[in-house]
């Protein structure tokens, strides 16, 4: 019809998941859309059920309930690897990097398994490959470390370079467990800063857990708190973290009414 708009469906639809380790319920009827385009922080206090949704987005846990579609396709109960063949990539909390190899040789490793083949005996380095990996490194501030073993990078290069490396997989959704975990306060936002740039850049959708409220509040366009398995409160950071059950809840403090 002429006139009519047309609204997109989520990325990323969530609906009813369900998972417990014996009486404790990780997740509790959570439901949560992930939209193109944005980044999305995850919130709560340990143990609320954050890292267990990351776990079951990306197929290292199955839903005991519930059902997870990415751009409109069950994916629930899929492998990683099938899951990563789709578009959804990861990062952990301890970067998984090649620690005996190169900056640049983590980055080319990641893509020939992109790929899909790489022969032991065939060159790592191919010039395209090369490139490639170079002009990812480019756009995470990590050019001047290609040469640079992963064993001697310091923690916030090492979360970089960990993301770079997720990246090189195309992803259209990248989760992130804690991306400034370990960094140093003082260079926490300039991680970030790089990070969610360099994402934006190359059309990554991302969702992240993360514990500094500062962090989220600038560098979030959304923020999902969770609370004992389930979302207690979701929506723009100014009003979702001055909500006194969020202080209350993620921070352990109260606020006193105005």
């Amino acid at each position: 019809m002429v006139g009519e708009t047309r609204v997109s469906s989520p990325l990323l639809e969530a609906r009813g998941l369900v998972l417990a380790f014996g009486g404790v319920r990780a997740a509790d009827g959570i439901d949560l859309d992930v939209n193109e385009g944005e980044i999305l922080a995850i919130i709560g206090p340990n143990g609320a059920g954050k890292t267990t949704f990351l776990n079951m987005v990306t197929g290292y846990l199955r839903p005991q309930a519930g059902s997870i579609r990415f751009r409109g396709r069950e994916i629930t109960g899929l492998t990683p690897r099938r899951i990563v063949r789709l578009g959804i990539a990861r990062s952990f909390q301890i970067p998984q990097l090649f620690t005996e190899h190169t900056v640049l040789e983590n980055l080319a490793l990641q893509l020939a398994a992109r790929e899909g083949f790489w022969a032991p005996f065939a060159p790592l380095l191919s010039r395209a490959r090369s490139e490639r990996a170079l002009a990812l490194l480019e756009r995470f501030g990590l050019g001047e470390l290609a040469s640079v073993r992963a064993d001697a990078l310091d923690e916030g290069a090492r979360k970089l370079v960990d993301v770079a490396m997720a990246t090189a997989l195309a992803p259209r959704l990248l989760l992130m467990d804690e991306p400034t975990s370990g960094v140093a306060a003082s260079e926490k936002h300039a991680i970030m800063d790089r990070l969610v740039s360099a994402l934006r850049r190359e059309g990554v959708t991302a969702v992240f857990v993360e514990h500094d409220m500062e962090v989220v509040a600038r560098h979030a366009d959304r923020v999902a708190v969770w609370s004992n398995g389930k979302i207690l409160a979701q929506g723009p950071p100014a009003t979702v973290l001055a909500d006194p059950a969020v202080h209350r809840e993620v921070l352990g403090v109260e606020v006193a009414p105005c």
